[in-house]
This record gives C-alpha cells, structure tokens and sequence, in this order.
C-alpha cells in the first residue's frame, strides 16, 4: 500500500480495465515447454497453431503472422491491391483496417454504418458501389470488419462482390470463436481471406499476433513467403536449380512478419478453451443486458443470424434523456474506478485522413454512433462483483 509523507494509508483506486487477457496455468506450462525445447523463434508449434485455427474455423489454410495487421497487409498485397487502387472498408474500426491499404500504395474510401450492428452497412455499400459504377471508380478490395465480434452481413456483401467484381477481406480481429448462420467466422465461405487478432484483450492471445486465412492455396503460398522477407528454399519456385543444400533465394519483397513457437504455443494451448471463453463472454453480456434495461442506454443488438465472439459490450448513451454529455459520463465512469473505454472514432477524423482529404460528417451513422458510444468492462475474468460495480457506477452517474 502507498503511504503519504505523514505515513499514512492512501487507498490506491483499482481499475477494473475494458479488456484483459485470460491466462491459465496450462497456457503458462505450455510456453515454458517451448522456453525448454530447441525452438524459440520458428519450429513445429506455429504449424501446429495454425492447423488448430484452420480445423476450427473449416478454412483450408491458416498463416499466422505477428499481428493483424500484418496480415491484413499481406492479405492486400496477394488480392493485388496497389498504387491506383482503391480499397473500402467501415469508419468504426481500427485505423490498421485502412491502413493496410495505404501500405500498398492505394487509396480507401469508407462505407457508412448500419445503425443497429454497427457493422459496415450492406445497404450504403449497394448505393455506392452503383455510384462508383458510374464514376468509374469500382474498389478493388472491401473490408468488412465484425466490430465487438459479430458478423457483418457476409452474404449480401458477397451477394454484390459478384456482381461488382471486388474481392473480400474479412476483418474478423474481434470474432474468433463466433458464428454466421451456424458455422465458425474465418471459414471464408463469403470472402477471399479473413483476419484474425491475438492481442491481448482480443478473445484468444498470442501477446501480440495475427492470422489470415483462406481456401486459396495460392494465396496462402504468397502470403506464407511475404511474411518471410520473401525468401523461398523451394527449389520449385527459384530462378535456377539451387547453389547446394544452403541455398535459398527472394524471389519478392517481404517482409518478417513471422510469429514465434513462444507465441504460438500461447495460442494454441489457448484455442482448446476457446468455446469455454466465448460463452463466459456470453454471459457476461446476459447479465449487463438484462441489468442495464431500465438505464438510460442502448444495449447491443445481435441479428439472429449471428454468434458473436463478444470482443467488446458497446453502449451508447441516450444523451437525451441524461443531463450530463458524452464526456462527462466517460470521465465520471473512469473516476470512479471503471475502465471504459470507446471503440473507434471514425478513421476519416484522424488528422492523417484528414490530410487526405477527408472531412468530418462524411458518414452520419458514423459520427451518431461516436458521439455516444462506450465500451464498458468485458473480459472472462470480470467478477459478478466487479460487473455489480459497473452496473452501479453506471447507473448512479447517469442519474445525475
């Protein structure tokens, strides 16, 4: 305990964070047996990490990198996308669902969201894929983004991939362990690739690390060498037959974009309470659902069609009814000890979008969702105690 000058006692706030990492002994055990084998950096647990995704989520191939936006990068540059090139994803997300595309020299523009999901919206995606028709200016890449952990409407986006011509990234960094109509996120049945995170607040964790998936062996070959500097020790994909056993050759510029068998032994000791970690999330959101209904708030909605992996529990306040604003809410919340948070702003308003051109009021769904939205505590290890406290807080503060 931390003691004044006078020495005595001053009682330290506890935070109870918006997201945390969930490590059991066995996840510990299972990075200390790598600690003690011969293979740090590359060796057999990636490989294995990676079959242990791809079999879950029914996709044929799993390249894990060291973060998601690592693989969302690659996943651009083996879709094609480049200097000309214009590639559309969600404003309500993280900037690295945009900037994957800058990497590759295009352009991004972005689609309004749906104001119940708040998922990248179908219907503004329609309207303005026939705008860009006209105009010439088709994207080549969209990026839906299952924000919290729910789905977007994949079918309908798919449903217009074939009719416009652009290929799909699924940017599912918040949804491994979730469903879209019965079957596990990142089976890529209505996109070209999908992208996983394993952060530490994300659902499962390698500390810091990513994943792409897809059915497209080609794609996976091109994307297992960019996340290696481009090298290749197949013989089949070299200029001329190798120098001897030592040789090896870059045939591409990559990257090292590699995870470690540290990292991967984390994941994958991790994947086998997946479901387990998924429904104490579930649960969790019951709760604050059922708690919450009298508040001033609107709760989440889920579409029916949908299972989310629950990444995040977004609020958003009804400003109305509240004499307090959006700010002052979130202060008050952070005051008292309650680690809130608030996921995203929209992308176009970072100063570096504006300096591309964009302006502020550019999606309206958009700019409603930020201007009372907040991401309260969800994690598997909340407490019934520590949600009480939340749910408390929260109340008391929106009262006021």
């Amino acid at each position: 305990m931390a003691r004044s000058d006078g020495d005595a006692p001053s009682l330290l706030l506890v935070m109870i964070p918006y997201g945390r990492q969930d490590i059991s002994e066995a996840d510990i055990q299972a990075v200390v047996e790598v600690l003690r084998s011969d293979f740090l950096t590359q060796g057999p647990t990636v490989p294995a990490f990676e079959s242990a995704v791809a079999g879950y989520c029914g996709a044929q191939h799993a390249i894990a990198v060291n973060s998601a936006t690592s693989a969302l990068h690659i996943a651009c540059l083996v879709l094609g996308v480049g200097p000309g090139d214009v590639v559309w994803t969600s404003p309500i997300t993280f900037v690295a669902s945009a900037n994957c595309a800058l990497y590759c020299g295009a352009q991004v523009d972005f689609v309004d969201i749906d104001p119940h999901t708040y998922n990248l919206s179908v219907e503004r995606l329609a309207e303005k894929l026939a705008q860009a028709k006209k105009a010439g200016c088709l994207p080549k890449v969209v990026i839906p983004v299952h924000l919290c952990g729910q789905p977007c409407n994949m079918a309908g986006i798919h449903a217009l991939s074939q009719r416009y011509g652009f290929k799909i990234i699924e940017d599912a960094s918040h949804a491994i362990g979730g469903k879209y109509r019965g079957e596990s996120i990142g089976n890529c049945r209505y996109s070209d690739i999908a992208v996983f995170s394993f952060h530490p607040v994300k659902i499962i964790t390698t500390g810091e690390g990513g994943m792409a998936l897809t059915n497209d062996e080609s794609l996976a070959k091109r994307m297992e060498l960019l996340r290696s500097h481009g090298i290749t020790r197949d013989a089949d994909e070299m200029t001329h037959a190798p120098d001897g056993p030592w040789y090896y050759q870059q045939i591409r510029l990559g990257f090292n974009y590699r995870m470690t068998d540290l990292q991967a032994a984390l994941g994958l000791s991790q994947m086998q309470r997946l479901d387990e970690i998924v429904a104490k999330r579930h649960a969790i959101a019951k709760r604050y659902d059922q708690q919450l209904t009298a508040l001033p708030v609107i709760v989440p909605w889920q579409h029916a069609d949908s299972y989310s992996g629950l990444h995040l529990y977004v609020i958003r306040l009804k400003l109305g009814e509240i004499s307090q604003t959006h700010r002052q809410v979130f202060e008050a919340l952070r005051n008292e000890g309650i680690g809130v948070n608030l996921h995203y702003i929209p992308i176009y308003r970072q100063p570096y979008y504006e300096g591309l051109g964009f302006k502020v009021g550019q999606c309206p769904e958009a700019e409603d969702y930020y201007s009372a939205a907040v991401s309260l505590p969800m994690y598997p290890g909340l407490s019934e105690m520590q949600q009480n406290k939340v749910i408390e807080t929260l109340r008391q503060v929106t009262s006021k």
